[in-house]
């Protein structure tokens, strides 16, 4: 183990925290819908549900589930629908019902469905209507007995306009006749433990097909233990207001503005969409919340966005940051605009996901990913499974109780991505200051070789970004006959900007050493990204 010098810097948080807090997320979730039960827990397309309601709604449909469909412990149940109130209820009475969540991405191409469903083995999803094409065109391919589709209002009470379901699935059923019809039934409480399967996580799969993290109820518990030891008690204590714009079935919104925020007795207000500003924006005004979770990506929109100087900022406490680097010139605006910096953390869906977290008592923005949770060591190791030395880089391997015991059914795999001594390999290479916080340099993949010396793009992106007139930015290697290869800078210039390259590449010559210099820019309209607004720089490297 390391020293965990980190720890120096934690003040008042505990080193270590209770992994077995609460026997299960199960537990810990019907704890908070007893404690809150008069309470707003969640909130989409002007409809409420109190934690009453949602405890309601999540019986009827773990009775439905088991009565109906004869789901049992240890059944893997997809689900493919975007920040819906049908989400939580869907969740809620799947691990009711013993069962675990396979979290599906409504985006998915056909291939990318049929690949999850085969390998999670899932024998039933629930699916938002609007991509139901999706199901029925990979359907026979599939285990898939069950299909049961929600609308919008899906447990709210109101039919609400919604897309229609593909016709291909005459045998559907709805989410609210489910409920409606589970109201009827006995729901037999199941007991689940530390140890049970609650999640198969699929990663991006930036190396083939994605693979799912098989992450247990004792990881999620370990991880919401830990994020609160980070969290001072007045922002736990005070009802928080959570507006959640990253999507549920990315396990960053999963754990921290769902079931986190949940079992502080949140009032958590869904957007289905933030690709629609104005509605996005609409939400923000209504709830002036307390706590909000974004990636870079989504902040740099509403810093840039005029609605986001309308919103009331003033009850603010939190503005949380991951998925991908927060960049500085962003979270300067974001400070200037609502008063507090972005607190960036760092994880992945193998490690529940959080590892680091700016703590809250930081004014200024880190630029760094903060220190590693309580009951977690972070090693640095070189090429050759050494720990590198205070200050220099390395690949971060973690261990820790929110760290997945493998991903599912892939025994390879998991022997390549653990160290000997049982620290799992996150791929990212990062380096620990004296006082021990984390900086994520890069993935070891992105790395450019320039003549030898190593470029780390997140670097390169940092300062083009503080260039007036670029909204966002990404750069990738390209070969070249004298270097290797060249730094290639993707530029989207902000609303009405006219900056040329020439003016671009002034400004980053006054912060940029010679080698890290961008050889070539392209100015282009958009940048690739996943569905959480990370951008996809091996897709950069087929844009001409």
């Amino acid at each position: 183990m390391t020293s965990r010098h980190w720890q120096a810097s934690y003040g008042s948080v505990p080193h270590e925290i209770n992994a077995d807090a609460y026997a299960s997320v199960t537990a810990l979730m019907e704890q908070s819908m007893k404690r809150y039960a008069d309470r707003p827990a969640f909130r989409c397309a002007g409809q409420t549900l109190t934690y009453a309601d949602v405890d309601r709604l999540s019986r009827d449909f773990a009775a439905y589930l088991q009565t109906k469909l004869g789901v049992k412990k240890g059944d893997r149940i997809a689900v493919m629908t975007p920040n819906l109130l049908a989400f939580p209820i869907a969740f809620l009475g799947i691990i009711r019902a013993g069962a675990a969540q396979v979290n599906v991405n409504p985006l998915y191409t056909p291939h990318e469905l049929e690949h999850q469903l085969n390998d999670s083995g899932a024998e039933i999803i629930v699916v938002f209507s609007g991509v139901s094409a999706t199901v029925a065109e990979v359907r026979p391919k599939t285990k898939l007995k069950t299909i049961i589709t929600n609308g919008v209002g899906d447990g709210s009470g109101k039919v609400l306009p919604s897309p229609p379901v593909d016709a291909r699935l005459a045998d559907h059923i709805s989410l609210a006749d489910t409920l409606a019809e589970g109201a009827k039934l006995a729901f037999t409480p199941v007991s689940s433990t530390g140890d049970d399967l609650l999640f198969l996580q699929y990663t991006g799969g930036t190396t083939g097909l994605s693979k799912g993290a098989a992450l247990s109820h004792r990881n999620l518990i370990a991880n919401v233990e830990q994020y609160k030891a980070f969290m001072p008690p007045e922002l736990i204590n005070e009802a928080p207001v959570i507006v959640t714009a990253i999507p549920l079935y990315h396990v960053f919104a999963l754990m921290v503005n769902f079931i986190t925020f949940f079992s502080f007795g949140a009032d958590n207000w869904l957007v289905p969409n933030p690709r629609d500003f104005d509605a996005f924006i609409a939400t923000l005004k209504a709830a002036r919340p307390t706590v909000f979770m974004g990636v870079n990506t989504l902040y740099a929109g509403l810093v840039s966005h005029p609605g986001g100087k309308e919103v009331d900022w003033s009850r603010l406490k939190l503005a949380g940051g991951g998925g991908a680097a927060i960049i500085g010139a962003v979270s300067e605006k974001w400070k200037a605009m609502t008063g507090i910096i972005i607190h960036e953390g760092y994880g992945l869906s193998e490690t529940s996901p959080v590892v680091s977290f700016n703590p809250l008592w930081l004014r200024e923005f880190s630029g760094t990913t903060g220190l590693p949770m309580p009951s977690t060591d972070v090693k640095l190791l070189d090429d050759d499974g050494n720990e590198v030395a205070l200050g220099e880089s390395g690949e971060i391997v973690v261990k820790g109780p929110q760290v997945m015991k493998g991903y599912w059914n892939k025994p390879e795999a998991n022997a390549a991505a653990f160290t000997a001594d049982g620290y799992f390999r996150t791929g990212d290479v990062g380096v620990f200051d004296a006082r021990g916080y984390l900086k994520i340099v890069d993935r070891k993949k992105d790395m450019i070789i320039v003549s030898g010396f190593n470029v780390y793009p997140n670097e390169i992106e940092d300062v083009a970004t503080g260039c007036p007139g670029v909204a966002e930015c990404a750069c990738i290697g390209v070969p070249d006959e004298k270097s290797g290869e060249a730094v290639k800078l993707f530029v989207v210039r902000a609303p009405g900007a006219t900056l040329t390259a020439d003016e671009l590449l002034a400004f980053c010559r006054n912060k940029l050493t010679g080698y890290k210099m961008p050889r070539h820019v392209s100015f282009i309209d958009v940048l690739p990204k996943s569905t959480v607004g990370k951008i996809l720089r091996r897709e950069l490297r087929d844009v001409k």
